[in-house]
């Protein structure tokens, strides 16, 4: 029986117990494309699979929320059948391909943005296509939608390669930036690349974020080094129960260290 088989059928009532660390889901782009070489990074799922992703998450009882959404939920003991939902870099086909996904499905997200490149491109990415950012309308037009605005700092910089100058203009200067955006300080930051060190986590912190979120952070937890699990065009029912099983499993073993 192939793992696509295995997880078909009714839903699935999630367990009354949040594991120690949120299931967390990172996209991007969300854009028709047919070539593998139009996504050499492997950041960008089209309409129709972030459709049946979404769709998965709901046939098994869980639904997608925006990282602030899934954290207060947690916090009041009603964790239980969440998952977090992030867009990373703040493209500006979240508006028109992933918000009516997100709508259809019952779902909010978590938009990081950089209001150091607003209606720019993804410079920082030297291959594949150019793909537009949102201006400052499209910010306020994501939130006034009902989803999260949090930080991507400002140019998209490796955080932990920079003075501290600099991280405190990516941290302080992007969220002040959003604030005049939006007129709310954003409650969370992602940091670009997902590379984070304790002094890039240290500086989020006494920046005022509430939490942020990477990829991978190794032996650094918390609410400053989230993880989350990178979700791709291929990611299908069976890839997307083998990722939930791997994070459960990473969180147990938190849980236990």
């Amino acid at each position: 029986m192939s793992a696509d088989t295995a997880t078909a059928g009714a839903p699935i009532a999630p367990r009354s117990r949040s594991p120690r660390t949120p299931w967390v889901l990172m996209y991007h782009s969300v854009a028709e494309f047919t070539d593998p070489a139009e996504d050499p990074y492997g950041i960008t799922v089209t309409p129709q699979a972030l459709d049946a992703q979404l769709g998965w998450l709901r046939s098994r009882g869980l639904r997608g929320v925006s990282v602030a959404e899934l954290r207060a939920a947690r916090a009041a003991g009603r964790g239980a059948g969440l998952v977090g939902l992030t867009f990373d870099d703040g493209y500006a086909d979240f508006l028109e391909r992933a918000l009516p996904m997100l709508r259809r499905h019952d779902c909010t997200a978590t938009l990081f943005v950089l209001p150091g490149r607003l209606g720019s491109d993804n410079v920082w990415d030297p291959l594949g296509p150019r793909k537009h950012l949102l201006t400052a309308d499209g910010i306020r037009a994501v939130a006034a939608a009902g989803q999260e605005i949090g930080s991507h700092g400002l140019l998209h910089r490796d955080l932990t390669a920079v003075p501290d100058d600099v991280l405190l203009q990516e941290l302080e200067g992007s969220r002040d930036r959003l604030k005049e955006i939006t007129g709310t300080a954003p409650q969370g930051f992602c940091y670009p690349y997902g590379t984070v060190d304790r002094r890039v986590t240290e500086a989020a912190r006494a920046a005022g974020y509430s939490y942020a979120c990477a990829i991978g952070p190794g032996r650094l937890g918390g609410p400053h080094a989230m993880p989350r699990t990178h979700i791709s065009q291929a990611d299908a029912a069976g890839r997307l129960r083998v990722k939930q099983l791997r994070h459960r499993l990473r969180s147990l073993r938190g849980a236990h260290a």
